[in-house]
């Protein structure tokens, strides 16, 4: 069981970097956009925001993971 959610951590760890590189990407895309007026928020902004959005799931998700094994590896 422990092989096991250490596989999801590393996996989970994994999503959280590829998360926050594309934000990032999306973020330095947005700023080279010409600013709209009134048209609200670009795409690029959207595609940052959700990307950071999944990078905070994807770390409360490896955290989680972290107390599960940890709670495993106490019962030992």
């Amino acid at each position: 069981m422990t092989i096991f959610l250490s596989i999801l951590l590393v996996a989970a760890m994994v999503a959280t970097l590829v998360a926050l590189v594309r934000g990032i990407i999306a973020f330095l895309q947005e700023g080279s956009e010409a600013v709209r007026n009134g048209e609200g928020p670009s795409a690029a902004s959207l595609k940052s925001n959700k990307m950071m959005q999944m990078r905070v799931f994807f770390q409360a998700l490896a955290i989680t993971i972290v107390v599960a094994i940890m709670v495993l590896a106490g019962r030992n």
